[in-house]
């Protein structure tokens, strides 16, 4: 692990996510990241939802590219929550290839819960927020 992650995921570079340059097209990180938040979530018993009337929208992403990554190549996508808000979730990642552990993006998104039927923003459930803040302990700013 890298701390303060404590969780990854990984995939493959398929040759439908590079493009004319033969390098993953920008815009393809970001099914990565979704693939690692996931399974994070699996991991925390998250993916189900509980009765609750809200859910999770996404509000920002932002992404930095430090490094180009082929067809082929193994990614494995860190993944955490870093801070965790009265209505919001941000999840940090950093994306390293396998296996010359070269960094090649991180990303932050941040995530609203919102009311579906409102619309509007509303606290995070505590059924989410407990298991967060046992697995990330002190590495999560709330």
């Amino acid at each position: 692990m890298k701390p303060p992650f404590k969780f990854s995921a990984s995939t493959r570079v398929g040759f439908s996510d590079t493009d004319a340059q033969g390098i993953v097209y920008y815009g393809r990180y970001n099914p990565y990241f979704d693939l690692a938040r996931v399974e994070y979530l699996r991991l925390l018993g998250l993916l189900q939802a509980r009765g609750e009337a809200g859910d999770f929208v996404m509000r920002a992403n932002d992404v930095e590219y430090f490094a180009p990554a082929v067809f082929d190549d193994e990614i494995e996508v860190f993944v955490r929550v870093s801070r965790l808000g009265r209505t919001s979730a941000t999840f940090e990642f950093a994306a390293y290839r396998v296996p010359d552990d070269v960094l090649m993006v991180t990303a932050h998104q941040t995530l609203v819960y919102v009311d579906l039927a409102e619309r509007k923003a509303c606290p995070v459930p505590e059924a989410f927020r407990e298991p967060v803040l046992g697995f990330e302990g002190d590495d999560v700013d709330t």
